[in-house]
Parts: C-alpha cells; sequence; structure tokens
C-alpha cells in the first residue's frame, strides 16, 4: 500500500481526494492537513510515502512547507496540486523539493498514476503546466556557473528536446519528426547525458534554466 497524506486548505476538496484514492487498492490516505503548519506537525508521526500538497494556504504555504521539510531532511515525495496555473509558484515548489505538479482537475487516473510514480522515487509534471513552467524559468535567474555549452546540443536533440518540454511520448516524437522509436530513445538519452540529468523532466527543465530552447 502507499501511504499518502492530503494537505489543502479546503475542505471539500480533501474529502473530494480521499474519497476517490480510497477506491483504489493501492493507495491509502493516512491523514489530512488544513494549512501548512498542521502538516509540519503531523508528518512526522504520519511518515507518508507521498505528500499531495496544496500551494496556496493560509498560516503557511505550500513552498514553505516543502523547505521547512527539506532543511529538516524530512521530505517524503511530494505532489503539488494547484488551481492555479501558476508558472513562478511552480518553479519556487520545483526548487523546494517537489517531485510533481498538477492542476486539481486532473483526472482520478492520472492521479494515481503520479502517485506511483512518487511513490517509486519518480516524477509526475502534468503536460498542461508545461507553458507556464517554461515562462516562468525563462523570466528567473541568469544560468549557474556550471551550465553547458549550448552548442553540445544538436538541432534534432533541440528539436526533440522541446517536444519533451510539450510533454509528448518517445512515440509521439518519432511520428512527429518521422523518426524511428529508437532514434528519438538515442537521442533522449544523448540528451539526459549532456545535461547530466536523471530523467526527461529534469533535462527540460535544466535546459530551459540554461536557455538552450528559444
Amino acid at each position: 500500500m502507499i501511504r499518502v497524506m492530503i494537505v489543502d486548505d479546503q475542505t471539500l476538496v480533501r474529502q473530494g481526494v480521499r474519497g476517490l484514492l480510497e477506491l483504489l487498492p493501492d493507495i491509502e490516505v493516512v491523514g489530512e492537513a488544513s494549512d501548512g503548519k498542521e502538516a509540519l506537525d503531523k508528518i512526522p508521526d504520519l511518515a507518508p510515502d507521498v505528500l499531495l500538497l496544496d500551494i496556496r494556504m493560509p498560516r503557511m504555504d505550500g513552498v514553505a512547507v516543502l523547505t521547512a521539510l527539506n532543511a529538516a531532511n524530512a521530505l517524503p515525495p511530494t505532489l503539488v496540486l494547484t488551481t492555479f496555473d501558476d508558472g513562478d509558484a511552480a518553479v519556487a515548489a520545483i526548487k523546494a523539493g517537489a517531485k510533481g505538479l498538477m492542476l486539481k482537475d486532473v483526472s482520478l487516473e492520472d492521479l494515481a498514476d503520479a502517485i506511483r510514480s512518487l511513490a517509486n522515487n519518480g516524477t509526475a509534471f502534468q503536460p498542461a503546466m508545461t507553458d507556464s513552467l517554461m515562462a516562468a524559468i525563462r523570466r528567473g535567474p541568469a544560468p549557474m556557473p556550471d551550465e553547458i555549452v549550448a552548442d553540445t546540443l544538436t538541432v534534432r536533440e533541440r528539436e526533440v528536446l522541446q517536444l519533451i518540454c510539450g510533454g509528448y511520448s518517445n512515440k509521439e516524437i518519432a511520428d512527429l519528426l518521422v523518426l524511428a522509436e529508437g532514434t528519438v530513445k538515442n537521442h533522449v538519452s544523448n540528451l539526459l547525458l549532456k545535461l547530466d540529468a536523471r530523467d526527461r523532466t529534469r533535462a527540460a527543465l535544466k535546459a530551459l534554466q540554461q536557455g538552450h530552447l528559444e
């Protein structure tokens, strides 16, 4: 069973998410909190495998919760859920340690898949939030000194990376670029190596931060 805790200031949202997740045989809701302060008090005892965290809350918002838990080395894999397509807040959540971002209108199937991914040390970023993330990152601070040289990415790798940012799968990228799926996989592997990223999402975010996409 994947142990999940829900943190949201809206009672109806918490009850609704709990009710849906309780329909699933492999996910158990072990607790709730109505704000960030309450969440910090309860998380040590509940020890959730995955934290579902609202980004906008009274007393202590989601980013503050992430920051505090990270500082205490007590941050469980966290999926941020929000009603706002707010790129700046999303980037702040990622920097604070969030492993996933989704809007609250996500389907139960996609939410369950995201929870399972985080429970298995993966990430989960909803394609619908990609545009706002890209815009916010482009407005962000200058690249870090350890940035890679932009010229190391080929034209084809840039095309593949742009589609990854759009949430496309390898098969969809292959169809769009008229390539074999195996060729796309090779391009993705090269991108991960060049960007020193452990997965597709981290590669896309790092490339955007370093200015490798127009």
